[in-house]
């Protein structure tokens, strides 16, 4: 339940339904049911709204750890509000994948912000020549392959609770580090105020003579 809110007024005050000989001439009653009012005022304002509740753009903040764990989602409380309202919204279709190589990889990406890679030792294929070789290995194995530009800024705790969460049980699995230092955007010579352009400098050409 919402605690009580300052300047909060309730849409149905109690006093309204006493009889009314306590309207006009009991003040004390009336003030004694104006303290429940307080108390009410956050209830009916939560029934009246409750909608917005199961909405992850529009729930209170306290509110989203709860919705997050109906669809099997943790969150991360130093994420900011508004990653922590995408990552339960997007809650729902990481639950219908979930058990998958791709929904662990999007769930891993939700989680670390990084590029992740899940590779099975399984997999299907098809060949026109009888005793083409299997495809796969024989032992179930998972490789998780994480891609980062600073390795120690991963929770490796949290990212194993994931992997085990989302795996098959008996699948056991690899964790992988990779550390990748980001690509530095070049500059375009029009957006270099230093560029020098000699094409600038050239005389104009004359024009041939009729």
């Amino acid at each position: 339940m919402r605690g009580t809110i300052d300047g909060l007024r309730s849409p149905h005050p109690l006093a309204l339904g006493l009889p009314a000989i306590y309207q006009e001439e009991d003040p004390f009653t009336i003030r004694l049911t104006e303290a429940f009012d307080d108390v009410l005022a956050p209830v009916f304002s939560t029934l009246d709204n409750l909608p917005a509740y199961f909405d992850p753009s529009l729930t209170p903040p306290d509110f989203l750890g709860w919705l997050a764990s109906w669809v099997a989602l943790e969150l991360d409380e130093s994420w900011d509000l508004g990653r922590r309202r995408r990552a339960v919204k997007s809650g729902v279709d990481l639950l219908r994948r979930r058990g998958t190589a791709v929904g662990l990889a999007d769930e891993l990406r939700l989680a670390t912000g990084t590029e992740v890679e899940v590779l099975e030792n399984g997999g299907t294929a098809w060949s026109l020549d009888p005793g083409s070789p299997m495809v796969g290995t024989p032992d179930p194995a998972l490789l998780v392959r994480i891609v980062t530009a600073d390795a120690g800024a991963l929770d490796l705790d949290r990212v194993a609770r994931i992997i085990s969460a989302g795996k098959p049980a008996h699948v056991p699995h690899t964790v992988e580090i990779v550390v990748q230092a980001p690509a530095k955007k070049s500059r375009s010579k029009a957006a270099d105020p230093a560029a020098d352009d000699s094409a600038g400098d050239k005389p104009p050409e004359p024009e041939p003579a009729t």
